[in-house]
């Protein structure tokens, strides 16, 4: 599966809805990065449905370290897209995973280890960049809305 710019919306952050721990020291060197640039270069994953987090935890905890009011994300269908793969990490404590077991996780207070599950979605994101001024206002955007 593949997306185009057209595909990013800027959604508010507390829409979004993690279901798995980040690491720390990752987060700090995305957030450096991200200050660097003075913006984002790709979007979360999302299910539209919920909110939930498929892929961005990182940028997602970056967002919420700098307040910003809003955040890039490609948002899918997820329990109905058979083309979203579900694995699990080698090093993770769990036997098997379900899509909807994400969905509840991320419903609930909870959260998986960091790297706990793998969805093999992200490969063609296409490349934005969304400034930190403009993510730091809270007017909604429009399909496409993203700077280059």
């Amino acid at each position: 599966m593949s997306w185009d710019e057209s595909d990013v919306r800027l959604v508010p952050v507390e829409w979004l809805k993690a279901h798995e721990e980040i690491k720390q020291k990752n987060m700090e060197k995305l957030l450096q990065m991200t200050l660097k640039w003075d913006g984002f270069t790709k979007p979360l994953i999302a299910d539209k449905a919920t909110g939930t987090i498929l892929d961005g935890h990182h940028r997602y905890a970056v967002a919420k370290r700098l307040e910003l009011a809003r955040i890039p994300v490609v948002c899918i269908d997820y329990l109905h897209d058979e083309s979203v793969e579900l694995e699990l990490w080698p090093a993770s404590q769990l036997d098997s995973i379900s899509k909807q077991e994400v969905i509840d996780m991320a419903l609930s207070s909870k959260l998986y280890p960091p790297k706990t599950t793998r969805h093999r979605i992200s490969d063609h994101l296409p490349p934005i960049h969304v400034s930190l001024h403009r993510l730091s206002l809270l007017t909604p955007s429009q399909p496409g809305e993203t700077e280059s």
